[in-house]
Formats: C-alpha cells, sequence, structure tokens
C-alpha cells in the first residue's frame, strides 16, 4: 500500500540522515524524497513516498515522533489532500515533431523552457498522474532525459495540517 508522509522538523544536522535510516532500518524503500524550509527558517518539511504494510508503518511514525527534531507527522494515506509534482523532459524533436510536441505541451499545460535544433525541454506540474501522462504521449519522440521532484503534499482544510 502506498504511504505519504509529511514530517515537519528542526532544521538540524543530521534529521536527514535519522529519519532515512528509520525506514531503511526496516526494509522499507523511500520512494520519492522531498525536503524544503518552510516559512519558519528554524523548520523543514520533508515529504516522503514509500509502500509497505500498515502495522509497520505505524511502527515508523511512531518512532519518528519520538525523534527530538521531528515536530508533526502526517500520514496522508486515509487523508484528502493535494499532491503535485515537478519534472523537466528532455525530448527529441526534428521537424516533424516538433508541432507534434508543442500540440502535447500545450494539451497538458507545460512549457517549453530550452529549445536546440534537436530538442525542447519541457517543464510539467501537477498530479503524478498527469506527469505519467505526458511522459507516456512524449516516448514515441524519444525522451532523452527526465528529471522529477517527487510528490510534495498539503491537506485539504483543516485535516492534516502540519502548520
Amino acid at each position: 500500500m502506498k504511504h505519504t508522509i509529511s514530517v515537519l522538523v528542526e532544521n538540524e544536522f543530521g534529521v536527514l540522515s535519522r529519519i532515512s535510516g528509520l525506514f531503511s532500518g526496516r526494509g522499507f524503500n523511500i520512494e520519492s524524497l522531498s525536503v524544503a524550509p518552510t516559512m519558519d527558517a528554524d523548520t523543514s518539511r520533508m515529504t516522503l513516498v514509500t509502500r509497505g504494510d500498515n502495522r509497520i508503518l505505524e511502527q515508523i511514525t511512531k518512532q519518528l515522533n519520538k525523534l527530538i527534531s521531528t515536530i508533526k507527522v502526517v500520514d496522508f494515506t486515509d487523508e484528502e489532500y493535494i499532491e503535485r509534482e515537478l519534472a523537466m523532459i528532455k525530448v527529441s524533436t526534428d521537424g516533424d515533431s516538433r508541432a507534434e510536441a508543442l500540440r502535447i505541451v500545450d494539451i497538458f499545460r507545460a512549457k517549453v523552457i530550452d529549445v536546440t535544433p534537436k530538442s525542447y525541454t519541457i517543464e510539467i506540474t501537477g498530479a503524478p498522474a498527469k506527469i505519467n501522462g505526458i511522459l507516456e504521449l512524449l516516448r514515441p519522440m524519444g525522451i532523452k532525459e527526465v528529471v522529477r521532484s517527487g510528490p510534495v503534499v498539503i491537506g485539504r482544510g483543516a485535516k492534516g495540517a502540519l502548520a
């Protein structure tokens, strides 16, 4: 089962290492990880996506809450939330495929952020399913490179608020 966990932590040396160690020590892979400062420079927000058993993930959540540098942990698995991701996609383009690539970019409300004689670099933000959708349509043209941020989430309404 997929779990999306948001952790508000104090900005301290080694926090990321201790948190990722909790996951690896229990045999869980972190599929994606995003960390950035919040409006308070003393805190950061981590968004982790992993898959696994509810029982063990409940234990990890309890362990996360025990860490001194952890302020709050929210498992969004059973919550309503908004999820967004950023991707940059470098796609091969020649005379015939350039117009088609631009049509796909327009349909997905993406942007071309770099142009060379043989490629476009495209920026897109949205739900992971949207990112997967544009990748599927661009694949036949020849994707040269993809960089994805991994999802970040925010709870809907007052539930799941981290601060």
